[in-house]
C-alpha cells in the first residue's frame, strides 16, 4: 500500500509539475519580447489628432445639439494632453489591461483592469490611454470606411488616414529628428461604433470595436521573432487569441514616413504614406440616422515594437472617414504640423 501510495504521489507530482511548466510557458510566450523587457514607462504626449469626414457626414460632441460640422479635432474632444503608457486590449473582456510589475522590473503575469472613468485622458500616474466621444449623422445613405492616405503638394502635405512621428527641428544640427521615437509603430487606434436606440441612447448590444494598426510592417529593431522591415507580425492577445480583435475588425496599414527636403528646409519635409492591407469598412448610415463614435489611442504593449527604445514621443494621428454615396466627394487636406 505504501509503495502504491508513493507511486500515486510521484505521479501526482509530475502531473502538477507539468501543468505548472505549461502555465509558466504560456505567460512567457505572451510577454517575452515586449512587456518582459520593459522596466520604465515609455509614453506618448502632445498628440495632434484630426477626424475629418467628406461630404454627407457631419460630427458633433452633442447628438442633440446644433453644432454639426465635417471636422473635429483632438482638442475638441480631450481638453488636456494625456499620457499614453503601454497597455493591451482584450476583446473577450472588452476592456484594457496594464501589466503588473514586480520589484525586479519584470511582469508578474497578473493584469490590472483599466476603465475609461479612471485611466483615460489623465496626465498623471493614473493615465494610460485616451478616448474621445462624438456623434455622426448623414443626410443620405452612406457606407463609411477609412480614407486611404494620399500625398499632395509633391509630398509636402498629406490627407487621409495615417500615423506618423512629428519632425522636430534641431537648429544646431540643421536637420529634423523623428519626434515619434519609434512609438508610431506601437501605437493603436481603436474605433468603437455604437448605434443609438429609438430614444437616442447608445445601444451596447449594437456596438463594434475596430482596431486600426498603422505602420504594421515598420519594425525598428529585430526581435526574438526575427521580424524585419517589410514583415508583418500579428499582435497576440493576453486572452489567448491570435490577434487583438478578429481579422474582420482589424485594419492594417503599411508604414508612413518622412525624409528631409533637398536642400534641407526648416518647414518642409517630404512624406510617404502607407497603404491599407485590409478592408477599411466600418459602418453604414441611413438618412438622419446617428451613431456614437469613440476613438481610443494607446500604446499596445503586446506589439513587438513596444520596447525599451521608446522614450517620450510626439505623433500625428489623422483619421478621415469616407462616405460612399451616389455623389463621391474629394479628399480633405490635413495639416502635418
Amino acid at each position: 500500500m505504501q509503495k502504491k501510495a508513493r507511486k500515486i504521489s510521484r505521479r501526482a507530482f509530475f502531473v502538477i509539475y507539468f501543468y505548472l511548466v505549461v502555465i509558466l510557458f504560456s505567460v512567457l510566450t505572451v510577454s517575452t519580447y515586449t512587456w518582459f523587457s520593459i522596466n520604465k514607462s515609455p509614453k506618448v504626449s502632445n498628440i495632434s489628432f484630426y477626424v475629418t469626414a467628406q461630404s454627407g457626414l457631419e460630427f458633433s460632441k452633442d447628438p442633440d445639439g446644433s453644432d454639426w460640422k465635417p471636422q473635429i479635432s483632438y482638442s475638441d474632444l480631450v481638453k488636456e494632453t494625456p499620457t499614453l503608457r503601454p497597455i493591451t486590449w482584450s476583446d473577450r473582456d472588452q476592456r484594457f489591461y496594464a501589466a503588473r510589475y514586480g520589484s525586479n522590473g519584470k511582469i508578474t503575469g497578473y493584469w490590472e483592469p483599466l476603465s475609461d472613468n479612471i485611466n483615460a485622458n489623465k496626465n498623471n500616474y493614473l493615465g494610460y490611454y485616451c478616448v474621445g466621444t462624438f456623434y455622426a449623422r448623414t443626410d443620405k445613405h452612406v457606407d463609411v470606411s477609412l480614407t486611404p492616405a494620399y500625398e499632395i503638394d509633391d509630398g509636402e502635405r498629406g490627407t487621409g488616414t495615417y500615423v506618423v512621428g512629428v519632425p522636430v527641428w534641431d537648429p544646431d544640427q540643421i536637420y529634423h529628428f523623428d519626434g515619434g521615437a519609434d512609438a508610431e509603430d506601437a501605437v493603436r487606434i481603436g474605433i468603437r461604433i455604437t448605434r443609438l436606440d429609438e430614444e437616442g441612447n447608445p445601444d451596447s448590444e449594437r456596438s463594434d470595436f475596430f482596431i486600426y494598426e498603422p505602420n504594421c510592417d515598420s519594425h525598428q529593431l529585430d526581435d526574438a521573432l526575427n521580424a524585419k522591415n517589410g514583415e508583418y507580425v500579428l499582435t497576440s492577445s493576453i486572452d489567448g487569441s491570435e490577434t487583438l480583435v478578429p481579422q474582420d475588425r482589424l485594419i492594417t496599414q503599411t508604414g508612413s514616413s518622412w525624409v528631409e527636403a533637398s536642400p534641407v528646409e526648416k518647414d518642409v519635409q517630404i512624406y510617404k504614406f502607407g497603404e491599407f492591407t485590409s478592408s477599411t469598412e466600418l459602418f453604414s448610415l441611413e438618412q438622419d440616422e446617428k451613431v456614437m463614435i469613440q476613438i481610443y489611442i494607446w500604446l499596445e504593449g503586446q506589439d513587438i515594437d513596444c520596447n525599451n527604445s521608446m522614450e517620450e514621443a510626439l505623433i500625428i494621428a489623422s483619421i478621415q472617414f469616407l462616405g460612399k454615396s451616389q455623389h463621391q466627394p474629394g479628399t480633405v487636406p490635413i495639416p502635418l504640423d
